[in-house]
């Protein structure tokens, strides 16, 4: 067991400045305990990655609320971004759901860019307590639950405690297991239409997302706060598939998708021909449903580090902030930092499992035959229940 350190003197390291490390960040901030990030890129890169993001109010939003964001989080958040269209490959319409556009009651799920969340976040942040550049090389055990964190920049510090926010492909969990992510199967080409450019597929799309599944396919429209429209054109395909096109040009590429596509809807074939040429290639990974590792009392993982899974679940950033909030206040409640990590990973390896499975499951039936039907059909009966319980 470690000792017990004054929480306020506790060294703690948080690896990766996404929106986990900063949600954590920030509520420790908030309860006047300070903590270091150690961000691999040379500055903020947040507007670059991912797109438009939905915050449920049973996670997202309480860690909002506990980083004292919440009123400017309601500023800044696009209600109408909970639209939602679902059809075939033909453009048949079986959900179209047009959101109401009320913020003040705290329900829903609004859409709030990547960007636009993480600059809300850093803006409160104290910025000395952010390290740009430092890229983890290793960690080495000092005993008694301290760790020695080397950097690929030649720095090296000591913490009390390590807390592994950074993602997938985290160095962190190699401390704590042997179990890696593996590779779900699916496959993403992320693309991007500007929607001023083009009126029709932006009517087409409407004000939020457009899923189009079939033929264990998928054409995602998501409209971001900043006229874009992101794409994800999506398939089941072997890991090495994308080994053969990364070196294509855009213009192969999305022919090549188009050809995948060859028998798709004319507008749903646009979100494809009308796409810039910046196309960004992703390999959808997961870890195992119910992932668990040994226990250590100076070391953590909080969000994709802890539990990525396949966004069918629209649980990745929720769950981050989740894992932040309850994090820090079992720090904030416990003065041994080996207490507060048990306490916060029994309650995470709880409900990041449900989720996990929710994702696969998902998964499986956004790309079985017949997706779009068997979506609208999960979907009404998940509706059926909320309603039951209002």
């Amino acid at each position: 067991m470690t000792p017990a350190h004054s929480k306020t003197q506790r060294r703690t390291a948080i690896i990766g400045g996404g929106p986990g490390g900063l949600t954590l960040a920030l509520i420790l901030q908030e309860h006047g305990i300070s903590s270091v990030i150690y961000e691999r890129d040379l500055e903020d890169k947040s507007h670059e990655r991912g797109g438009s993001l939905d915050i449920h109010e049973d996670s997202g939003q309480l860690a909002l609320k506990e980083a004292g964001l919440y009123e400017a989080f309601q500023m800044a958040a696009r209600a109408e971004g909970e639209d939602f269209r679902l059809m075939d490959k033909k453009g048949k319409i079986y959900i179209d759901e047009v959101a109401d556009g009320n913020l003040s009651d705290g329900h829903g799920r609004p859409e709030i860019d990547r960007g636009v969340l993480c600059n809300l976040l850093l803006n409160k942040l104290d910025q000395s307590k952010i390290r740009y550049g430092y890229k983890l090389d290793k960690v080495v055990s000092l005993g008694d639950g301290k760790s020695e964190l080397h950097f690929d920049n030649g720095n090296v510090e000591v913490a009390d405690l390590v807390i592994g926010a950074d993602g997938a492909f985290s160095r962190v969990r190699p401390l704590l297991t042997d179990i890696d992510v593996e590779y779900s199967g699916l496959t993403m080409l992320e693309l991007n239409v500007i929607a001023d450019h083009h009126p029709d597929l932006a009517a087409f799309n409407s004000r939020g997302k457009m899923f189009a599944l079939e033929d264990h396919k998928g054409i995602l429209g998501q409209l971001n706060g900043n006229g874009r429209i992101k794409v994800y054109a999506s398939f089941k395909v072997e890991r090495d598939w994308l080994d053969h096109i990364r070196n294509d040009n855009p213009q192969e590429m999305k022919a090549k998708l188009l050809e995948l596509f060859h028998d798709w809807n004319e507008s749903l074939q646009n979100y494809i021909r009308y796409a810039e040429d910046s196309i960004l290639p992703r390999r959808i990974y997961m870890l195992p449903v119910g992932f668990r590792w040994e226990r250590n009392p100076g070391i953590t993982l909080i969000g994709d580090a802890a539990h990525v899974m396949s966004p069918f679940a629209g649980e990745g950033v929720n769950l981050a902030m989740l894992d932040a909030l309850e994090l820090a206040l079992a720090l904030v409640r416990n003065e041994n930092t080996a207490q507060a990590i048990e306490e916060y990973e029994e309650k995470m390896f709880q409900y990041s499992s449900e989720k996990a499975a929710e994702s696969n499951e998902n998964l499986i039936l956004c790309f079985s035959d017949h997706a779009a039907p068997k979506l609208a059909q999960l979907m009404q009966s998940y509706h059926d229940k909320y309603e039951q319980q209002a």
